[in-house]
């Protein structure tokens, strides 16, 4: 396999997965994933998940009833959804932290069942807005069994979180925003760009358990809000788990953090407070990954980069339009500048497959296109400058 990244401890090598030809990501604490559509980008952090939890995620499918009988093919088309098993093919090579896997290996039950096998990676599909039944989230057994298996974990830790918040007594209060629960300046910029002085609360006047948006006298339901405050409730609660309010930073035994395309339905202002948020997982020790077809990330990755040699936090403060008082989002930034690492990968459509390569540098001065036009994500809008140009001077 060939690719430009030195490989590190924390390096995927793939060659021959489904429409990936070939390539390597080693991960930073935040790494960007970018690429047209069906370019492997989710089938790669999916790969990923199964690498880290593999015996976890085996325990929670045959604690559900599912059972591969020992077959691998069957194993993937349980994993990575129906009809997927021919991702896996005889030329197939997987390497990560430089060991390859067979995928016997990947698919063997051994050590299933191991005392204190916990969850390690926590992943946030770009379907997350399905896992919201008429406003709650759906048990793991309502989906199909071709389903993907991380969503059908996702909407299951996010709905035992809300059991368990509703029986700790807050089953008529507010769940956003509140107290307590993440940073002020954060949750102020959540409730300016996405939920504009609204608040959610939890209905238990009916039957079924139920998230509501009220807006002064009214409570509507779940079906009635907007595109992007669907898109952006998964997170919220996603944030609620990984972030909890005691004094101990992370969720036990979870190190990792897989989001897709964080930016579905939102407003560019409001994938500004995403990336807050991401900041702030990586500030408390998470390893983030993210795949995106916004440009915005990618702005982000760029000026954290050029701004790291001076760490000076307020650069990152001007960035983001916020007050510079705010101590506990000053140590975030410095933590960020200081400490982190920041990749960029472009899955790259080539005649014969998709190759990987790393853009991490990001350079718009770059001779190569893909780096100097950041996977084409910002093509256009350079382009669209140069022609405005050349128009002005004609």
């Amino acid at each position: 396999m060939t690719n430009k990244s030195k490989p590190n401890l924390l390096t995927l090598e793939v060659r021959q997965l489904g429409q990936i030809r070939e390539g390597a990501v080693s991960f930073g604490d935040l790494t960007l994933l970018v690429g047209g559509q069906a370019s492997g980008k989710s089938i790669f952090l999916q790969l990923l998940k199964l690498l880290i939890d593999r015996h976890q995620v085996f325990e929670t499918l045959q604690r559900h009833g599912y059972d591969w009988a020992d077959d691998p093919k069957r194993m993937l088309e349980l994993y990575f959804g129906e009809s997927m098993s021919g991702l896996w093919r005889e030329e197939t090579e997987i390497l990560w932290k430089r060991t390859p896997y067979s995928l016997n290996k990947l698919a063997s039950k051994k050590g299933v069942g191991a005392a204190g096998t916990k969850e390690n990676l926590f992943y946030i599909p770009a379907q997350r807005v399905v896992t919201m039944a008429q406003g709650w989230p759906r048990p793991f057994s309502s989906f199909e069994i071709g389903d993907p298996y991380v969503l059908k974990a996702f909407s299951e830790t996010l709905r035992l979180l809300m059991e368990k918040e509703s029986l700790g007594g807050v089953e008529a209060k507010v769940l956003f925003p509140r107290k307590g629960r993440m940073k002020e300046p954060i949750r102020d910029a959540i409730e300016q760009s996405i939920f504009y002085g609204a608040s959610i609360e939890l209905d238990r006047e009916t039957l079924r358990k139920r998230f509501l948006l009220r807006i002064r006298d009214s409570r509507l339901p779940f079906m009635t809000w907007s595109a992007g405050q669907k898109e952006f409730m998964p997170l919220l609660l996603s944030l609620y788990h990984l972030t909890p309010p005691a004094k101990i930073s992370m969720r036990e035994k979870i190190e990792w953090v897989v989001i897709e395309e964080p930016e579905m339905g939102l407003h560019p202002q409001a994938i500004q407070t995403v990336m807050l948020l991401c900041l702030e997982l990586l500030s408390r020790g998470y390893r983030v990954a993210i795949t995106t077809h916004s440009p915005v990330f990618l702005e982000l990755a760029w000026a954290i980069q050029r701004i790291k040699p001076s760490g000076q936090a307020g650069a990152l403060f001007q960035l983001f339009d916020l007050n510079q008082k705010d101590a506990a989002l000053r140590e975030v930034f410095q933590t960020c500048l200081k400490d982190k690492t920041f990749k960029t990968y472009l899955f790259r459509r080539e005649a014969e497959g998709i190759r990987i390569q790393d853009i991490s540098e990001l350079d718009p001065g770059s001779d190569d296109p893909a780096v100097a036009y950041w996977g084409g994500l910002s093509e256009f809008a350079s382009r669209a400058g140069e022609v405005v140009a050349q128009n002005a001077q004609r």
